[in-house]
């Protein structure tokens, strides 16, 4: 489990998180909405330690986070930013083996097994006929799978997401949801996803948080927080809910 309790941290001077206290649950789909600005990306960073927390504590599996070491975390989280940047193109197979870096050995080399796991995701993901061509030369949805393929080779317990379907056609953000709900479901992760799409979240997700002004509003199932009250609260706009027939949920209903 990973668990904040009263965090504080921004950027400079300034915070954006004020008194966050969650837990990230050993398994399961966990969306984390907010309007822009709400610190959904600064919460991440801070669960990460990518961004220092100036009060407060994080624990991961028990730990102090602050008492992990960067190849200790990488073994735990694996990330997925919103858009891969690289100064040098490479191979899909390439790309998804970069996923076992904390397992490299003292020479930086990939053994036999970090290769026939790559090899056995790309496979998974149907990601194989793709091995040998540049991740540039490919759409938004298979860039996507390609990054979670690299999540997964990582063999961490939680991957973390930051907005990684908001660039994504609807039909590539359907088939990736239901991508991570199925290694949630089969392979017992912890997936934390930070998604505009409050619609889709609530269809796939298992938990949703909260967060407006850097402070967490609400922490609830879909069907607990899919409300109209509460999502009015969060946006800050009158919105009106409705059973969604197929999955039981409630979701917004649009004018």
């Amino acid at each position: 489990m990973i668990r904040a309790e009263g965090i504080y941290c921004g950027y400079h001077e300034n915070d954006v998180l004020f008194n966050v206290s969650l837990e990230i649950p050993a398994s399961g789909f966990t969306a984390l909405l907010g309007p822009n600005g709400a610190g959904k990306s600064t919460l991440l960073y801070a669960l990460m330690g990518y961004l220092k927390i100036r009060k407060g504590k994080i624990f991961v599996m028990g730990k102090d986070l602050y008492d992990l070491k960067q190849e200790e975390l990488a073994k735990i989280i694996a990330y997925i930013p919103q858009e891969a940047h690289s100064e040098f193109d490479y191979s899909v197979l390439d790309t998804v083996l970069m996923g076992r870096y904390p397992f490299m050995d003292f020479f930086g080399s990939y053994s036999q097994t970090d290769i026939s796991m790559a090899e056995s995701t790309l496979h998974l993901l149907n990601l194989w006929d793709f091995r040998q061509r540049y991740v540039r030369e490919l759409s938004g949805g298979e860039k996507q799978r390609v990054y979670i393929a690299r999540a997964l080779v990582q063999e961490t317990p939680y991957i973390f997401l930051d907005e990684s379907l908001s660039q994504l056609d609807i039909n590539y953000q359907l088939e990736i949801m239901r991508l991570l709900k199925k290694i949630c479901t089969e392979q017992n992760k912890s997936i934390l996803l930070i998604s505009h799409n409050i619609n889709l979240s609530a269809n796939y997700a298992d938990m949703m948080i909260f967060l407006k002004d850097g402070k967490i509003l609400d922490v609830g199932t879909p069907n607990e927080l899919m409300q109209s009250e509460k999502l009015s609260e969060l946006f800050s706009v009158p919105l009106t809910t409705g059973i969604n027939p197929l999955t039981k949920i409630n979701n917004i209903i649009y004018p």
